[in-house]
C-alpha cells in the first residue's frame, strides 16, 4: 500500500535549545504560517494570549489551558511529550491511536474521539475542552469543521505536515503555556541522537529508505528532505538522494519520490532502510528475485527503519533511534 505522506519536513534532530528559544520569541510577536502567540506585552503577561493560525487568523486563549482536545492523531504525539493535559484525541482511519504512544495515552486515560475521516461534535462537547487543536492538513483535519469546534471552545490551527515535530512542539508549547516544558523535551531528545550517533558504527556507503510496495506499484523513495532521511543524516548515515525525475506524481515533494518499481534496480547505496517494517518485513525487498543485484540486497544489509517509522513523532523518533543502535552498535 501507497501511504499517504507526511508533507516536507526538515531534519529532526538539529534543534538547539537556542533554536527552539528563538522560536518561542517568534511565537511572542510573529504571524507566520506555523502559528504563534502574540503580543510581546501579553506574553509577559501571561494570558490571555492570541495565537495566529496558518491562515491569519487569529484565536484568543483566556487561560493556561487544562483540558485539550486534539481532533489530529498526528499532533497528539507531540501534546503528549511534553505532557500537554490532553483528555482527548482523534485516532487513526483504523480508529486506533498511533501505537508509539497509544500506551501512554491509556496510562492517562485519554479518551479516543473518532477514526480519521469522521467527526462527531457531540464527543467534543462531552470533553468539555477549554482548548482545541485542529490539523491544517491531512485526513485528519478538521477544517471544514472549524466554525462549528470554535463555537464549543477556542481552537487553534497547526500545519504538522510543514514542521518538524520539534518546531510543532515549540509552537504548542507557546500556546498551551508550557514552553519550557517543551523545550526540555527537545532538548532531552536531540542529546538522546548526539549519544547514540557516538554509539553506533556506520556501515561505509550511502543508506536509502524505500517504502517498499512491489511490483505494479509506486514505491516511494525518502529525499533528504524528509523526516526519516534527515534523523539518519544526524545519526551519521550519508543519504541517497533519488532521482527526482522519477517522480510519478503531478507534484514533486520535498520529502519523497514516488518512483516505478523498476527504477528500484538503479539504487546505489549500500544500506536500505524499508518504511513501517520491522527486519522481517524488510525481507520481501531482500527476497525480490528483481532486486537481487541492488547492492544493498547484495551486502545483505537490508533492514527494516521500524514498524512506527511511518509517521516521525517524539515517540517513533525514539524508537527509531533505539532500533538503529541496536542494530549498529559498537
Amino acid at each position: 500500500m501507497v501511504h499517504d505522506f507526511p508533507s516536507p519536513a526538515r531534519t529532526l534532530a538539529g534543534i538547539t535549545v537556542a533554536a527552539v528559544a528563538v522560536l518561542a520569541t517568534v511565537g511572542c510577536s510573529s504571524t507566520s504560517d506555523t502559528g504563534t502567540t502574540e503580543p510581546a506585552a501579553s506574553q509577559a503577561a501571561g494570558w490571555p494570549r492570541t495565537f495566529t493560525n496558518p491562515d491569519g487568523s487569529t484565536t484568543e486563549i483566556p487561560s493556561k489551558p487544562e483540558a485539550i482536545v486534539s481532533t489530529s492523531v498526528s499532533v497528539t504525539g507531540t501534546l503528549l511529550a511534553f505532557d500537554a493535559p490532553v483528555v482527548a484525541s482523534g485516532s487513526g482511519a483504523t480508529g486506533e491511536f498511533f501505537a508509539q504512544w497509544a500506551e501512554v495515552a491509556d496510562e492517562r486515560d485519554i479518551a479516543n474521539l473518532w477514526p480519521a475521516g469522521k467527526v462527531d461534535l457531540e464527543a467534543v462537547y462531552a470533553h468539555a475542552p477549554d482548548l482545541v487543536v485542529v490539523s491544517a492538513t491531512g485526513a485528519d483535519s478538521l477544517m471544514d469543521q472549524i466554525d462549528e469546534l470554535r463555537a464549543i471552545a477556542p481552537t487553534i490551527v497547526v500545519d504538522y505536515g510543514g514542521q518538524t515535530w520539534q518546531e510543532l512542539a515549540g509552537t504548542l508549547g507557546q500556546a498551551t503555556g508550557l514552553a519550557t516544558e517543551a523545550e526540555q523535551t527537545v532538548t532531552a531528545f536531540d542529546e538522546s541522537v548526539r549519544e547514540a550517533a557516538s554509539k553506533i558504527q556506520v556501515p561505509a556507503g550511502s543508506a536509502n529508505v524505500i517504502s517498499f510496495n512491489g511490483a505494479g506499484e509506486d514505491n516511494p523513495i525518502a529525499r533528504r528532505g524528509s523526516a526519516q532521511a534527515g534523523l539518519l543524516s544526524d545519526l551519521g548515515f550519508t543519504l541517497e538522494d533519488p532521482n527526482p525525475e522519477w517522480n510519478t506524481r503531478s507534484q514533486l515533494r520535498e520529502d519523497f519520490v514516488w518512483t516505478a518499481y523498476e527504477n528500484l534496480t538503479t539504487l546505489t547505496a549500500e544500506t536500505t532502510f524499508i518504511l513501517s517494517k520491522d527486519d522481517a518485513g524488510a525481507q520481501a525487498f531482500a527476497e525480490d528475485p528483481v532486486l537481487a543485484n541492488v547492492p544493498s540486497v547484495q551486502q545483505g544489509q537490508v533492514y527494516g527503519l521500524g514498524a512506527n517509522s511511518f509517521r516521525v513523532d517524539p515517540y517513533s523518533a525514539t524508537e527509531i533511534v533505539d532500533g538503529v543502535v541496536a542494530r549498529f552498535a559498537n
